[in-house]
């Protein structure tokens, strides 16, 4: 027998533990070199794990939902091994199942392939036990079949599950117990279930950043509006002749990339972040763009999108819708950045007061584009108008340059000229 490890893959700095998701093989299963076993998440990024060779997988270390460290063995291969000639290895249970021992202990119905059948939720399985109920009463709806609390308490006001009856050996007079009120049925939830699911490491993490924003800066929000009829004139005018050109469509996120920078030169002081009492300056503009995912929120940087055409920032913002959407954004594709663009606009926003995102100072809001009538030269006209909100640290950066600020990314949308000969 030739044992393999499987490690937890070296973690960065500023992450100390990782979280374990779902096994995607169980033990007795053959695994090829390089194919994934499991995901792991980190408050960051959510990191995949290959097998180191091909084998069998002969014992998980840690179940899913467990939480590891950088090179901790988690699993073992044997690379002589035969297919499920192991499947009896002692594979140690999830959090969920660990927290309801007297659930375990009750027959469960065999689960189909891949799927977690039978097993309750920690608030199940406690209801279970009070109850004598065994898994193989209760029909679980809950994520692949998992039993919630709501399960049990329908089959129990339905009568479809019923306390089994204690087995009184042969001979036994069975004891005189003294009589006793009747408990009270658990309400049934009916239509209003719950269920309680701890917070995802990613999910975690975005809100102990946020409080810790709210909490340290002096965070202020100005407000303009701007005419986007110059923008999309442009847009429609060269949208053709730019996919065929650069294989990627002109989007409007490139021109408030641009905008932000025109106006971050003219101001450094937006562009800044503040360490103790020191105020840093930065000499390039690394612009973070808030992405959803399924996981969360997250925010991959632009690297010096000062030197980025408007193809490059396209096809970048692309790369990274994409890799959120798969779990794929790398730890050095958050890290950083002097200056955030959120997007709420894509989702219908009108108007938002976004969230600073430390150790940056400033941060723009963009917001859906609608026709609104506004005066021009005394007449009332259609305009499309974007509604702009910058979010700034007044520990450092004074209302005068925040609203010069603002200023200077309206008046580069409005008149994209400015962009060309940087005035």
């Amino acid at each position: 027998m030739a044992i393999v490890e499987v490690k937890v893959p070296q973690l960065s700095e500023s992450v100390a533990e990782a979280t374990l998701l779902n096994w995607k093989k169980k033990v007795g299963d053959p695994v090829t070199e390089d194919e994934i076993l499991i995901e792991i998440e980190t408050d960051k990024v959510v990191l995949e794990v290959p097998a180191p060779a091909s084998g069998v997988l002969t014992e998980i270390v840690v179940g899913d939902g467990g939480t590891v460290v950088s090179d901790q063995v988690i699993a073992k291969i044997d690379t002589e091994g035969v297919a499920g000639a192991q499947a009896a290895a002692s594979v140690p249970a999830s959090p969920a199942t660990a927290a309801a021992p007297a659930a375990a202990a009750a027959p469960a119905p065999t689960p189909a392939s891949g799927a977690k059948a039978g097993v309750a939720m920690p608030a199940a399985a406690k209801l279970m036990a009070e109850q004598q109920l065994s898994a193989a009463a209760v029909t679980g709806t809950g994520k692949d079949g998992r039993i919630t609390k709501g399960d049990v308490l329908g089959a129990l006001a339905t009568g479809a599950a019923k306390p089994a009856a204690p087995s009184i050996p042969t001979g036994v007079k069975p004891p005189t117990l003294p009589a006793v009120a009747a408990p009270v049925p658990a309400p049934n939830l009916g239509d209003r279930p719950e269920q309680r699911v701890p917070m995802s490491r990613l999910r975690a993490r975005i809100a102990e950043r946020l409080l810790q924003s709210q909490a340290t800066n002096a965070i202020l929000t100005t407000f303009n509006e701007v005419n986007m009829a110059p923008v999309m004139e442009m847009r429609k005018k060269f949208q053709e002749k730019f996919e065929k050109e650069h294989g990627v469509k002109l989007g409007f996120m490139s021109f408030f990339v641009k905008a932000a920078v025109h106006a971050l030169k003219k101001y450094p002081i937006l562009n800044a972040s503040v360490d103790g009492n020191d105020i840093i300056y930065h000499g390039y503009f690394d612009i973070g763009i808030a992405v959803g995912s399924p996981r969360g929120l997250v925010v991959p940087i632009l690297r010096n999108a000062d030197q980025m055409s408007f193809a490059e920032i396209e096809k970048k913002i692309a790369e990274f819708g994409q890799k959120a959407k798969d779990g794929k954004l790398g730890l050095e594709e958050l890290t950083g950045g002097t200056f955030s663009i959120s997007n709420g606009g894509v989702f219908g926003s009108m108007l938002s007061t976004p969230i600073i995102n430390p150790p940056q100072s400033a941060i723009l809001g963009v917001h859906a584009t609608k026709e609104r009538a506004v005066v021009e030269n005394g007449q009332i006209v259609i305009r499309p108008i974007n509604f702009l909100a910058m979010s700034y640290d007044h520990r450092i950066i004074d209302g005068r340059e925040a609203v010069l600020g603002l200023v200077a990314m309206k008046e580069a949308l409005e008149d994209p000229a400015r962009l060309l000969f940087d005035i």
